[in-house]
């Protein structure tokens, strides 16, 4: 998974004192009352995003598409319902909680919406910690997990996947900043940097090896941070405590449109690098569910509904041509 902050925004007094877009980025936990919910939701309106942070979502659908539905095995064939896991503890807008603190919402949501949609069942999210999924799924407890999976050929060996969004990752700077003006291309780039990033995510590993090569080249060595929450990290891009956050984009990317006069992303760059990879609908392996849900998704790119979803959370730039069963995943690591 290219890692999205694994504690859910909470408001707090100081970030409501550092800056409208923390107020309006941490009443995503619900904790900060309504007014604050109803900003987020005209700031994000305001940039072109058709945003609810209500628990009652008007989703995007997508009629039933009699080609996936022919695919369904005989074990999914006569269920009413597609259970699907989610880990509703990020950033948007992947995948957050809805006002009543419970109802998850988001990107990961609407394309779970999609796939429902198509396969002619009714939709049930299950929200999982990140660390719970890969059990929920072998199982059985689900049958799928949407929640920004990154394809990789080790999870291969137990999971199907059915790919619908390139793994992007940003690097979000402070808009007027010393780096507003600037692009993020390649390591020298960062050299001498103070930059967070996420622990155990693919972005650290990149950042590392970014920095080993800068500092083999004799260049200054890049400063890491790591905070336990998103707030925080936003917090310390306003303050100027770090130059840079990495991680991903569909973060990022919300989070510039939402706020610009407060953020700006100033490159981006694959979550595999230097290889590709791509976010994807996790099956279990050889249960043949990913063909029809692969199915599902081409029918959601063909009629448009999937473009939608990601234009509605503002992440055109990760769409992928189309959706692939089993597509190349990310090494294993040595």
């Amino acid at each position: 998974m290219t890692s999205i902050a694994r504690r859910r925004p909470r408001a707090a007094l100081a970030a409501l004192a550092a800056g409208p877009v923390v107020a309006l980025l941490a009443a995503c936990g619900g904790t900060s009352g309504a007014a604050e919910s109803d900003d987020l939701q005209h700031a994000a309106q305001a940039a072109g995003l058709e945003v609810s942070t209500s628990p009652h979502q008007d989703r995007i659908h997508t009629p039933a598409n009699p080609e996936a539905i022919a695919l369904l095995p005989p074990a999914f064939a006569d269920t009413d319902t597609l259970k699907v896991a989610v880990s509703a503890t990020g950033a948007p807008p992947l995948v957050f909680l809805a006002d009543d603190e419970k109802t998850p919402i988001g990107n990961e949501t609407d394309i779970a919406q999609l796939v429902a949609d198509a396969l002619g069942k009714k939709l049930e999210l299950d929200v999982k910690a990140w660390a719970d999924w890969p059990l929920a799924v072998q199982s059985g407890d689900v049958d799928a997990v949407i929640t920004n999976v990154t394809v990789t050929e080790e999870r291969k060996e137990l999971y199907d996947f059915s790919s619908y969004r390139n793994d992007e990752l940003g690097w979000l700077v402070k808009a007027g900043g010393k780096l507003a003006d600037t692009t993020i291309t390649e390591p020298q780039d960062i050299a001498g940097l103070t930059v967070a990033v996420g622990s155990g995510t693919n972005q650290e590993k990149i950042l590392l090896a970014w920095d080993e090569e800068n500092t083999k080249a004799g260049l200054a060595p890049v400063k890491v941070e790591y905070f336990d929450n998103d707030s925080d990290t936003t917090l310390a891009l306003q303050s100027g405590r770090i130059d840079a956050s990495f991680g991903p984009n569909a973060s990022a990317s919300y989070k510039a449109k939402v706020s610009p006069q407060d953020f700006a992303v100033v490159g981006t760059l694959n979550g595999g690098w230097p290889d590709k990879a791509q976010i994807a609908v996790a099956t279990l392996k050889g249960n043949d569910l990913a063909p029809a849900v692969t199915a599902a998704l081409q029918g959601a790119f063909d009629d448009g509904s999937y473009a939608k979803v990601l234009q509605r959370w503002g992440l055109e730039a990760e769409a992928i041509e189309q959706p692939e069963t089993n597509p190349p995943g990310l090494p294993k690591t040595s």
